[in-house]
Order: C-alpha cells, then sequence, then structure tokens
C-alpha cells in the first residue's frame, strides 16, 4: 500500500477540513512515512479580484508556522513537507514565485482548474469543447517546461460529452511533454473517492502505452482520506491494468532556483 503523499489540503482553502495536527495524526497513524502538505496556492491577482477556494496571501506565514511546528513534533514518526497546489497563470506567475521566496517550500505540484488567468475572462477546463482540451493542455504543457512543478495532478480533469480522436491527440502531447520534461502525471484518489470523471481509464491506457512515469496523489481535504484503503487499491488496479511506471516525484524546491 501507498506509503507516501504529496497532495494534502488544509482547511485554509475553504473547501476542506480538520486541523493541521489532525492530518498529521491521522497519516501517521495509518503508516504513511512521508506526507507533503500542497494546500491551493495564494495568488498576486491584480485588482480586488477575490478567489473562494484559495488560502489568502495573508495565511501563508501561518500555513508554514504551523507544519514546521509539526515536522519537529512528529519528526521521529513522519517525514513532513510544505508545498503548493497552484495553477498556471502565466501573467503573474512572476509574482507569485516573488512572493514565495521568502518562504521554506518543498515543491509545488500543478493543478490547473482555470485556463487563461481566472481573473481575466476565466475557462474551466472540466468540460468543454476539444478547443478547451487543447488550450489546457498547452497552457499545462508551458507550465511544465518552466521547471517549477514537481508533478501534475489529475491530468485528465477536463472532459468532453465525446471523448473523439481529438481528445487523445490532445492528450498524447500533454504526455510527450511530461516525459520531455519529467514531470510525472497524478492518478488522483479524490476523483476515484468522489466517482468524478477522473480518473479516465483511457487516458491512463495511453499513458501506458506512452511509458510516461506516474504518481498517486490523495488529494486529501481532510484527515480520512488517509483511511480509505479502497481508493488506493483502485489506483493500483489502474497501475496493473496499463502497466504503468508508478515513480515517486523528485521535488524541485522552490528556493534552490
Amino acid at each position: 500500500m501507498f506509503t507516501v503523499n504529496y497532495h494534502t489540503h488544509t482547511a485554509r482553502c475553504k473547501h476542506a477540513s480538520g486541523t493541521d495536527r489532525d492530518y498529521v495524526q491521522f497519516a501517521a497513524d495509518h503508516g504513511f512515512k512521508t506526507l507533503g502538505f500542497a494546500d491551493h496556492s495564494p495568488q498576486c491577482f491584480p485588482g480586488d479580484y477575490y478567489s473562494n477556494f484559495r488560502m489568502l496571501r495573508e495565511e501563508t506565514e501561518g500555513y508554514f508556522s504551523s507544519l514546521l511546528a509539526l515536522k519537529e513534533e512528529f519528526k521521529d514518526r513522519i517525514d513532513i513537507k510544505i508545498g503548493f497546489e497552484a495553477e498556471y497563470y502565466p501573467a503573474i506567475f512572476r509574482d507569485l514565485l516573488n512572493f514565495l521566496e521568502p518562504y521554506p517550500c518543498d515543491y509545488m505540484i500543478l493543478g490547473q482548474h482555470f485556463l487563461n488567468n481566472e481573473y481575466d475572462h476565466p475557462q474551466t477546463p472540466a468540460r468543454g469543447s476539444v478547443e478547451y482540451i487543447y488550450a489546457y493542455v498547452d497552457q499545462v504543457c508551458e507550465a511544465m517546461r518552466t521547471g517549477y512543478f514537481t508533478y501534475l495532478a489529475h491530468p485528465d480533469l477536463p472532459w468532453c460529452d465525446d471523448y473523439s480522436p481529438e481528445y487523445f491527440k490532445a492528450m498524447e502531447k500533454l504526455i510527450a511533454c511530461s516525459m520531455e520534461t519529467k514531470v510525472p502525471l497524478e492518478i488522483n484518489c479524490l476523483g476515484i473517492h468522489g466517482s468524478r470523471n477522473y480518473p479516465y481509464r483511457p487516458f491512463w491506457k495511453l499513458v501506458g502505452e506512452m511509458s510516461a512515469p506516474v504518481v498517486v496523489g490523495l488529494d486529501a481535504h481532510d484527515q480520512y482520506a488517509f483511511t480509505l484503503t479502497g481508493v488506493f487499491e483502485e489506483a493500483q488496479r489502474i497501475i496493473d491494468d496499463y502497466n504503468l511506471i508508478y515513480t515517486e516525484p523528485v521535488l524541485r524546491p522552490l528556493h534552490t532556483k
């Protein structure tokens, strides 16, 4: 069973529950050896735009101080890493990096929920035309090539009513970029637990055929995610069914850039 998870949220994102300690305690009690926190990152939005599904910039200090204290307290039981799940918004990405520079950020995972820059005519790739899928792939590939992201969360998040050959052609481009940049693709356990449109098995069949590396992420939004053994079993079945290359991600600390 998996003992490493780098995709853990906190209540600061406004759609997760439980205390930081709850997550650490449950993970340690259920055999996890490494626990990475990757809450939805703050962003440096222009003007008065407000995002209701991520931590605020003024919460960043408390995020690190809380988790660093728990890292020290639980050091003999579990290794805690501190990072973020971040969208790549080209116009403000450098602002985000500058904002995070003072903090000991171990890694960022790429979780692209919106196209463009969210605040500027946003488009969600969760369901749309093939053109939206291509736009998602282009933005994600640009992000992976920056060298800042450790892995790509839920790469199969976008979906179409009709999974046409064009969908798979676009995803071939995404998978090839993953291999080129050595940014693994995540089998997302929240999608399994929530019976979402992902993990989309035909996508993972293509990943297996192209031999791209994969990781497994809990995408934990409460401490009980660490008890859901069934999602790990399904993730393992996907790996086995398509001969996927499972790997543990190589972290890319921001302060070494």
